[in-house]
Formats: structure tokens, C-alpha cells, sequence
């Protein structure tokens, strides 16, 4: 395969905006980009979104494209059809869900910062998957709140927190309420370029993600991976 664009920018999008990963296990330059050349596969109107993000200030907060497509992969592993996600950022996860569902199924995306989304809704446009995502411009908590008071508890098949880490917890807790036993949770950046590992850090982010981690390994109510992939995926499966 061709080798893709923009490599440099690419892997940094696996990272979060501010420091760089002490994760020894995370593949050199060449070994991502084979990686890459060997698997992704994205729609054009993805792609499009790739790299109209790539020239965003902000780029580091796009989920990484392998990590993206693995979700999409469990979707249809799920024979999912309700998805939430928390964080949008420009919509290239949000469109890469949204194909991933079959012409009924529905992406609940959650943000804050019209700026951002403006970014990929022109290609949501392009894309038929793009009628399945429903935004909600506002603050994550109260969407989600107003999903469980409209019923809505136990009908979601997945969701994917990627948003504000202090509010991390509170996420978790409403998504699993929204979930449906056998349904999975996916929490990003939970290894937050190892910071989580050194007690010595304790910034408000960093604080938030090490404790969720720790509720997560102890929580009875899930099944649990706790993967390496881009910056730290934990996978929680409803029991």
C-alpha cells in the first residue's frame, strides 16, 4: 500500500495535547506507519476529516485512526446500533461510528464547542452515515442526564468517553446506567503518556483518569481490558 500523509502528525494524534507517551511499547515511526499502510481503511469523507483535523491547532486531541477503526470493528462485533459518544472534537470518530452502524442505528454525540464540530460536520454531510449522528451541543453530564430521565436506561450498546478528564467519573457512571448488560464502555486516554503511573503528578486531568482507573479495576458491575492502544483504551463490558 502507499504510504500515507503526514506521518508526524498522524502518530501525534495518538497522544494526548500535552506531553509525549513513556509507553516503551509504543511503536517507532516506521513501525506505525506500517501499521497503517496495512490496515486502515477509511471512507473518503473520513479521510476527509483526517485531514482537515491534521491542520487544526488542536490536532493531538483526535483519537488515533487505528484506535478509531478498532471500534468500529467491535460495533459490528455487537451488532450495535445505539452509540454514545462523549467528546466530539471535529467528528472523525463520531463519522467512523456512525458507518460502522446499520441504517437504523444512532450516534448520540456529545460536545461542547461548536469551533471544533464545525470542523467535520461539512464531510458528516458527505457522507450517508451522516444522518445517524445526532449532536448535542451541551454540557455531557446534562445530555446524558436527560437520556436517563427520558428512559432511555439500559438501550445504549456502546459508548466512548473522550472529553474532559475531571469529569471522566461522571461520565462512567451515566454511561453505565445507559447501557444495556453486554453492552461496552470504551474510556480513552487512560494512560495518559504514563503520567497515571507517577504519584508525584497530580494535576487536576491526571488525578481524575488515576482514580477512574482504579474504580474501574475494583468495579464488580464490568468485565475489564485495559489495552495499550494509542494513549491507554479501557474496554468495560456491562455484566
Amino acid at each position: 500500500a502507499a504510504a500515507l500523509p503526514c506521518l508526524r502528525k498522524i502518530s501525534a494524534m495518538a497522544q494526548p495535547s500535552n506531553h509525549k507517551s513513556e509507553n516503551p511499547y509504543t511503536p517507532d515511526r516506521h513501525a506505525y506507519q506500517y501499521l497503517l499502510d496495512h490496515s486502515l481503511k477509511e471512507s473518503p469523507a473520513v479521510k476527509k476529516i483526517r485531514e482537515a483535523t491534521l491542520l487544526h491547532p488542536m490536532a493531538k486531541m483526535q483519537a488515533a485512526p487505528d484506535e478509531s477503526q478498532f471500534l468500529a470493528l467491535l460495533l459490528k462485533m455487537l451488532n450495535a446500533k445505539k452509540v454514545i459518544e462523549v467528546g466530539v472534537f471535529t467528528g472523525y470518530t463520531t463519522l467512523v461510528l456512525a458507518e460502522a452502524l446499520p441504517d437504523d442505528g444512532k450516534v448520540l454525540a456529545l460536545d461542547v464547542s461548536e469551533e471544533y464540530v464545525a470542523v467535520g460536520k461539512p464531510y458528516w454531510a458527505e457522507s450517508s452515515s451522516g444522518k445517524k449522528i445526532d449532536l448535542r451541543l451541551a454540557p455531557g453530564v446534562d445530555t446524558l442526564d436527560s437520556e436517563l430521565a427520558s428512559g432511555a436506561e439500559g438501550t445504549y450498546d456502546f459508548a466512548f468517553i473522550d472529553a474532559d478528564k475531571v469529569n471522566y467519573d461522571a461520565y462512567y457512571e451515566r454511561c453505565l446506567r445507559l447501557l444495556r448488560p453486554g453492552g461496552l464502555i470504551g474510556v480513552d486516554n487512560t494512560l495518559w503518556g504514563g503520567r497515571v503511573a507517577r504519584p508525584d503528578i497530580v494535576d487536576p486531568d491526571t488525578v481524575a483518569i488515576r482514580t477512574l482507573n482504579a474504580k474501574i479495576s475494583s468495579d464488580d458491575r464490568v468485565e475489564i481490558a485495559f489495552l495499550r492502544i494509542a494513549d491507554g483504551l479501557t474496554l468495560c463490558r456491562k455484566k
